[in-house]
């Protein structure tokens, strides 16, 4: 595990396997991330150096209702 890598939840309006392919899209752009999505809690993990802010942002591209729960 990369220790520069913060982990970070979020959670994200998702309600498909749709919703939850979208989010990974958007992730995989921007990369430099690794993450978990959790489709029935609508939670997604992120492990990444990139800011909260600039992960909002790129959830928020999916165009979904995206919360910042927390460091993990």
């Amino acid at each position: 595990m990369d220790p520069s890598l913060q982990k970070h939840e979020f959670s994200v309006d998702m309600t498909c396997e749709g919703c939850a392919e979208a989010v990974s899209r958007v992730l995989n752009k921007l990369g430099g991330v690794q993450f978990n999505i959790d489709l029935p809690s609508k939670k997604v993990s992120i492990d990444s150096e990139h800011s909260v802010d600039t992960l909002l942002a790129t959830l928020n591209k999916t165009g979904k209702a995206v919360s910042y729960v927390g460091p993990k």
